[in-house]
């Protein structure tokens, strides 16, 4: 199984295409514009697919950004991250927000439990992430950091699972069975200077890749100085979207993991620091 468009180069605007024998609708509408955004047209309803996710069975990118918060920037009192989801075309396809409360956020730091709810431009929450509370020692094996995304809100459809490594950031995707589905292998330093930082999506087995989870130099000024951070995921165009769902959680903890800024400002650097 293979990724369409997938480059070392990175991630580039390009029209899209579908392999033959993909029974998926055409678009017929148009682009939706709402307050100045352009959204993503909205797709025909699909049997057996979960409400919301039908945007998914027409991408194999998605770009993830996260906006700048003014209020934290002056003050330095942590607030709600807020995402915008995209397609390749720039249109965006969900909006993404933290649901937590001022002493989580600030007193719990990127190891904080959180609840994110993903809505599409209709204004229905159709994907919910939830990550309990886990500490982050490399003593602790037994506590390591978890995901779980619903479709709809309620409904397990999989989970985001660390697997336990002493150099390597390593996960593994799960379906609403626990059944382990791909691999998620990061670099052993996670430091951003300068150049994107690849999280490679695999097979079970690791022997293939399918996918990637990419963290993307933002510059100087916004890396040194906030903790908005761009993402960019490939993924097989004819993956399950409920998987396609998952991919689009582990993004969001690979973020707090790793690149989400702790009270002193600094980024952790490893899997255990």
């Amino acid at each position: 199984m293979g990724v369409t468009g997938v480059s070392s180069s990175g991630f580039q605007v390009q029209a899209m295409g579908f392999p033959a024998g993909t029974a998926v609708p055409p678009i017929q509408n148009q682009p939706i514009v709402k307050e100045g955004t352009i959204w993503m047209p909205v797709p025909p309803p699909l049997p057996h697919c979960p409400p919301g996710l039908e945007y998914l069975t027409q991408i194999d990118q998605i770009l993830i950004h996260q906006q700048i918060e003014l209020l934290e920037i002056v003050t330095g009192f942590e607030t709600n991250n807020k995402y915008e989801i995209k397609n390749t075309l720039g249109q965006r396809v969900y909006f993404a927000a933290e649901d937590n409360d001022f002493c989580t956020r600030n007193c719990c730091g990127p190891s904080r439990a959180f609840t994110i709810r993903i809505t599409d431009n209709l204004g229905r929450e159709v994907i919910t992430l939830q990550r309990p509370f886990r500490c982050s020692s490399c003593c602790c094996p037994c506590c390591l950091q978890e995901l779980e995304v619903q479709a709809p809100p309620g409904t397990p459809v999989g989970y985001v699972v660390q697997n336990w490594h002493p150099c390597l950031p390593k996960f593994t995707i799960q379906d609403e069975k626990r059944m382990d589905v791909l691999k998620i292998i990061g670099p052993c330093v996670v430091c951003s200077c300068c150049e994107d930082i690849n999280f490679e999506v695999k097979s079970v087995d690791e022997s293939a890749t399918v996918g990637r989870i990419c963290k993307q130099w933002t510059g100087f000024v916004k890396e040194a100085f906030t903790d908005a951070d761009n993402f960019g995921i490939t993924f097989p165009i004819d993956l399950d979207v409920k998987m396609k769902a998952v991919m689009i959680g582990a993004c969001f903890l690979i973020d707090f993991m790793f690149f989400e800024h702790a009270g002193d400002r600094k980024q952790r650097s490893g899997v255990w620091q």
